[in-house]
């Protein structure tokens, strides 16, 4: 055994265990507002912090001398007072920044939350479906994609498909499958009014929450959304069908684009946007986004899918997998339209 790497490795582990603790302060900070009321305010006391806030000073104070510690505030020492930088509020308390990561925060928790169930699990091998999950799992999801899809959506994935963005500018039948809070379906029917957009996700306080967005976006008179699964939407004839990083968490995903397939009009188009992923595991060693997504894969994707009795493609499954599922469901054109750090964009035509 080499000792001196053993040393090393038991540091490297204190930093990962580290680093968890600022995640888990971090979403204290954004679970009770501190990040917003700190955003912009300038150099503040913990009892000026107290004072906006309504928390107590003393828990206040010992969360400030953390957050300095870990570098996400600065510290003023001749006054005694705490920033927070404009940049790192971009980043913790700015819900429109496309670099906002409240939403990460909070599926951290969510996932700490459910750690006994998925050993239990691991231990039975039986699933955990996502609506078993504590619930900021499922406002952390909508929070955590909400800022990069509306940046990519309209502006980059629509337009890396043939034809389509034009398809929707004249009007076209779009479904949304697995469409969460709704926030994909609701950007594309703000982005193109002459089109009408169906939502469906088998979670139904999810369908609950898009229905509300929808009504606040005022794009409610051309978007529906409704309690479905993947195979039990509506039969009709769609120009475009859409899965925003939710084929790989179906039990079924090879079925779920056979009936897609099968549901499309002529020339349409399947849309199938999936976490940015390597079909060999030793290249995505070292990587930070892959073993973010490998976490969230872990606790959420494939016990859904095992929940399902079903595939567990797993959110790193990889680009060869995914375009083998689209083949063998029967379309004949597959292609990888876009590639990105975070996100593989697939088109699929019969």
């Amino acid at each position: 055994m080499n000792v001196e790497r053993v040393r090393e490795f038991a540091g490297e582990l204190g930093r990962k265990r580290a680093a968890t603790g600022a995640v888990l302060l971090s979403y204290l900070g954004d679970r009770l507002g501190i990040w917003r009321a700190m955003a912009g305010a300038g150099p503040l006391g913990s009892a000026e912090l107290a004072e906006r806030t309504g928390l107590a000073e003393r828990y206040l104070r010992e969360w400030l001398a953390a957050q300095t510690v870990a570098g996400h505030v600065r510290y003023h020492p001749d006054t005694g007072r705490f920033e927070l930088p404009d940049e790192h509020a971009a980043v913790l308390a700015d819900e429109t920044s496309p670099a906002f990561q409240g939403g990460a925060l909070e599926c951290a928790a969510a996932f700490w939350f459910s750690a006994d169930r998925v050993a239990g699990a691991f231990r039975t091998g039986a699933g955990v479906g996502w609506h078993e999950h504590d619930p900021r799992l499922h406002t952390g999801v909508a929070r955590f994609f909400e800022p990069l899809y509306r940046m990519s959506v309209v502006d980059q994935w629509l337009p890396a498909l043939d034809g389509v963005a034009d398809r929707l500018r004249a009007g076209a039948h779009v479904l949304d499958v697995g469409c969460g809070h709704g926030t994909s379906t609701i950007l594309m029917a703000t982005a193109f009014p002459g089109s009408h957009f169906l939502g469906v996700d088998y979670h139904e306080e999810s369908v609950l929450a898009a229905r509300a967005a929808a009504v606040k976006a005022g794009v409610e008179d051309r978007v529906e959304f409704l309690v479905a699964g993947s195979e039990s939407y509506p039969a009709g004839s769609w120009d475009l069908i859409c899965f925003f990083d939710a084929l790989h968490d179906l039990g079924a995903p090879v079925e779920a684009a056979v009936r897609a397939r099968s549901s499309l009009t002529p020339g349409g188009t399947l849309m199938v946007v999936e976490p940015f992923s390597r079909d060999r595991l030793e290249d995505s060693v070292g990587d930070p986004v892959a073993l973010g997504y490998y976490t969230a894969s872990t606790m959420a994707c494939v016990p859904n899918s095992v929940a399902q009795h079903g595939a567990a493609l797993g959110a790193q499954a990889g680009p060869e997998r995914l375009h083998a599922v689209l083949r063998e469901a029967g379309f004949g054109r597959v292609r990888t339209a876009l590639e990105t750090p975070y996100n593989l964009v697939l088109e699929a035509r019969a």
